[in-house]
């Protein structure tokens, strides 16, 4: 039985040890995080059309079966 303790007890401390150096490496890259930036598009570039319907994605449609 003290078997199983021991291998329960080596467990836990692994676990402890492991979230231990979670939180120090979430520590330690926070410096290397950036500042959001705006955004660079102006009105009209926001505005224009992105979203073709070309030939792979018609074959995509056709191939899942989305209604025509």
């Amino acid at each position: 039985m003290k078997k199983s303790d021991k291998a329960a007890v080596g467990r836990r401390a692994f676990l402890r040890a492991l979230g231990a150096g979670a939180g120090v490496a979430v520590t330690a890259a926070a410096p290397l995080a950036t500042a959001a930036k705006a955004d660079s598009e102006n009105n009209d570039e926001k505005r224009k059309a992105r979203y073709k319907e070309s030939d792979h994605v018609k074959a995509f449609y056709r191939v899942n079966k989305y209604p025509a």
